[in-house]
């Protein structure tokens, strides 16, 4: 069915059908969503290229994901992310491209993708702390989101970011406040953004308490069950082991929870457990007293915001740069207690 023969069916004009199926803004939200229920009804799908020629873009967003040396894509953190990004797209009528490379190919995949006019635009992910890639798509005129932050890029541009200083400050501040003073970090790859400004807020808290910080109890890399099992191991057998420990997801958590059952150490009786929640859709942590007491943030929650505006600004021309800088919530669960006293 062409458009023409759709938009008699619906008693339109081809102009309105048109943009209403292609997300534009003015076009009210009634009257688009009974247009995409009869588009459903009757079997109509834009053509991609006339939607293209159309609109003066492509309706698709692009996601470049790194693959040397790590397991992205398999991880429940991203995928419950790439579930949001596809739920909004698939709301405004966007599809998704998904492109595989080795870190060193990422600058040739974005060009690859402007160039040959395959995206609208790009989320931008797993940003490190120095990041060239906003500055290079600035000048290459792609649209994109950041989903995180750089630090060290001083331009304006969008991103959608969770607050992780002040999430890690407020969770090393409760556990600070519960009495304990051997408080280890599991971090992520602090060469990535997030992990930096995670270990800035753990320093921080310990700082404004009077603790001074330990190295030694303070460990950096990828947020993984057997990197919270082997390095609690660790930690649990040296001569001052920590009294609690602050992950940077959930996955760690329970790596650390295996750690301390070998031992048989019981979480938040023997040994407090606090993690960021990314809130998974399929590692939850939602009891009515969840397992452990984490600081939540739906990372699919993200990926919905980091595709609406992206998709907003393929479609708006030279709109200003949008933040949004989401909070963490401090859901107590049953990981946590002071700590126990010698005897």
């Amino acid at each position: 069915m062409k458009l023409k023969e759709f938009a008699k069916l619906v008693g339109m004009s081809p102009t309105t059908v048109s943009r209403a199926l292609n997300g534009h803004p003015e076009v009210n939200e009634q009257t688009r969503a009974r247009l995409i229920a009869a588009a459903r009804q009757h079997g109509y799908s834009p053509n991609a290229h006339a939607r293209s020629l159309a609109t003066g873009h492509a309706s698709v967003i692009g996601c470049v994901i790194p693959m040397t040396g790590r397991n992205e894509i398999v991880n429940p953190i991203y995928a419950d992310f790439l579930a949001g990004v596809g739920e909004e797209c698939a709301r405004r009528r966007f599809d998704l491209n998904l492109s595989f490379v080795a870190d060193d190919d990422q600058a040739q995949a974005y060009r690859a993708l402007k160039s040959k006019g395959l995206v609208g635009g790009v989320i931008v992910q797993f940003p490190g702390h120095d990041d060239p890639r906003p500055a290079m798509l600035q000048q290459m005129g792609l649209p994109f989101v950041v989903h995180g932050r750089v630090s060290g890029h001083r331009a304006p541009y969008s991103w959608v970011d969770v607050n992780n200083q002040s999430a890690f400050e407020r969770a090393t501040g409760f556990l600070l406040q519960l009495g304990h003073r051997r408080i280890a970090l599991l971090n992520g790859d602090e060469r990535l953004d997030f992990a930096h400004r995670r270990r800035e807020g753990y320093l921080r808290a310990l700082r404004d308490a009077g603790v001074e910080a330990d190295p030694g109890l303070m460990v950096t890399g990828e947020m993984t069950t057997a990197y919270g099992y082997a390095h609690t191991r660790r930690l649990l057998e040296g001569a001052n082991p920590p009294t609690a420990i602050l992950c940077a997801a959930t996955m760690i958590a329970a790596g650390v929870q295996q750690a301390a059952e070998e031992r048989k150490l019981a979480l938040g009786a023997d040994l407090s457990v606090l993690c960021f929640d990314d809130d998974l859709s399929y590692y939850a942590n939602r009891e009515a007293v969840p397992v452990f007491t984490g600081m939540r943030s739906p990372v699919r929650v993200a990926g919905q915001r980091c595709a609406a505006l992206l998709i907003d600004r393929i479609g708006g021309g030279e709109a200003p740069p949008v933040q949004e800088l989401l909070e963490a919530e401090l859901v107590v669960g049953r990981s946590t207690a002071p700590p126990r006293q010698p005897r």
